[in-house]
């Protein structure tokens, strides 16, 4: 049987709020065992592994502020969650997908997609509007 809408949400938002607090044990414990996560441009690529995990959400945590995140929309499907959002923060390092030692405050849309099951994250696929980043910091494309 299938998760309702607010199991669903109630999951997402867990997951989010681990973020939002640079939580990276709570983030990794709401992947399933064999968990599928992509963060798009991410030089990790896709990660199978929650080690592997664990160590993108460090260098992630440790490269991000965040001040706040504003939902844009929410679509569900039978074992999934599309969540746009836009996320306002600062870059502290300058090594955020490459952006050539720049630092400064952006903010940017993001795209996830949850696949869902037994009450955790099977798979995460991320999108971030990286443009919108270099445009702020005054990068250029690579």
């Amino acid at each position: 049987m299938g998760m309702t809408r607010e199991q669903m949400d109630r999951l997402v938002n867990e997951h989010f709020m681990y973020e939002a607090t640079d939580d990276v044990d709570g983030v990794v414990a709401s992947l399933a065992a064999d968990v599928k996560h992509e963060v798009v441009p991410s030089p990790f690529g896709l990660q199978t592994d929650k080690s592997r995990i664990r160590a993108f959400y460090e260098t992630l945590f440790a490269d991000l502020r965040g001040d706040g995140v504003t939902p844009v929309r929410r679509l569900y499907g039978g074992d999934f969650v599309v969540d746009e959002t836009v996320w306002s923060g600062r870059v502290v390092n300058g090594r955020l997908f490459g952006l050539d030692g720049r630092s400064g405050r952006v903010s940017f849309r993001l795209l996830h997609v949850f696949e869902l099951a037994d009450g955790k994250i099977a798979n995460e696929a991320v999108w971030c509007d990286v443009a919108a980043i270099r445009r702020q910091l005054g990068t250029r494309p690579d």
